[in-house]
């Protein structure tokens, strides 16, 4: 499913980039050389399209959706800053907390590296999986007044722990990891009319983990963070939008740091849909 919307966003960045290429052209207006600061902040829910983790080979691939509590909607929200150098560079930092705890009552026996939670016994989950994200963006047509392309290149940093407590507290699985995620970063704009704007952008990579880290353990992974934006300029510093985002992603192979319990397989895969409602004020 990753792949295919990789595929979908990618072939849709092409379009937008030959469109834009040939608007670009007959459209130019002096480049504004100032620095201008940003700052974004978004409130809304997460909802759970699909989310599956299983930890050890001989362990539960477990649905969060169907037997985890993730079948309810949780809050959200998003804070980043942004700088744009000389009108055609922006530098963005983003952090996205990501926090869903849950307790459910097992229908089924649960095993987590080796440990198994017995069915018709109540257990806590915590899935939190937070991230920090540096991005690069390098606009196209910075001289068209109408339609903004940009590119660039992300480095985010994920900061995850997936807990499983029995709620007597005797049994516990936790697995927790910190490390970079390069990926590819894109964003369109167009300006709708004189106050109101679509926005479209998207960070996302597919590749093997062992080839981005130097690993010798086959470890695929992937992240897409694709969202669609409108929003309208309240005044010379204030806008205001409604956004739509897909966020997905996860991992599947044998970590070869694993020192127990368990025997370091992972698979983890999600996919989120977020709505939100966001804040920009803007200065020189």
């Amino acid at each position: 499913m990753i792949k295919k919307i990789l595929f979908i966003v990618l072939l849709s960045i092409l379009n937008y980039s030959l469109v834009f290429s040939q608007v670009a052209k007959g459209s130019a207006i002096e480049l504004d050389n100032r620095n201008r600061f940003r700052a974004v902040a978004e409130l809304g829910f997460l909802g759970v399209i699909s989310h599956k983790v299983q930890f050890s080979n001989a362990g539960t691939y477990f649905d969060y959706k169907k037997d985890g509590g993730q079948d309810v909607l949780f809050p959200v929200s998003r804070l980043s800053i942004e700088l744009d150098v000389k009108k055609r560079n922006t530098l963005i930092f983003l952090y996205q907390p990501l926090r869903i705890e849950s307790q459910v009552l097992l229908s089924e026996d649960l095993i987590v590296d080796d440990l198994t939670f017995l069915a018709s016994s109540s257990v806590k989950l915590l899935y939190n999986f937070p991230f920090y994200r540096f991005s690069y963006l390098r606009e196209l047509i910075a001289t068209n007044k109408k339609y903004k392309l940009a590119v660039g290149g992300t480095l985010q940093i994920r900061n995850a722990t997936i807990s499983f407590e029995s709620s007597d507290g005797t049994q516990f699985r936790t697995n927790r990891d910190v490390g970079p995620v390069p990926a590819l970063k894109v964003r369109g704009k167009a300006q709708l009319d004189r106050r109101t704007y679509l926005e479209l952008e998207a960070d996302g990579i597919y590749a093997p983990v062992s080839y981005l880290n130097g690993s010798d353990n086959e470890v695929v992974g992937a992240i897409l963070d694709a969202s669609l934006r409108t929003g309208t300029r309240v005044d010379d510093n204030i806008n205001l939008f409604f956004n739509l985002r897909y966020l997905g992603g996860g991992a599947v192979g044998t970590s070869d740091d694993n020192e127990g319990p368990g025997d370091g397989y992972v698979r983890n895969w999600l996919h989120f849909s977020l709505v939100s409602l966001g804040l920009i004020y803007e200065w020189d």
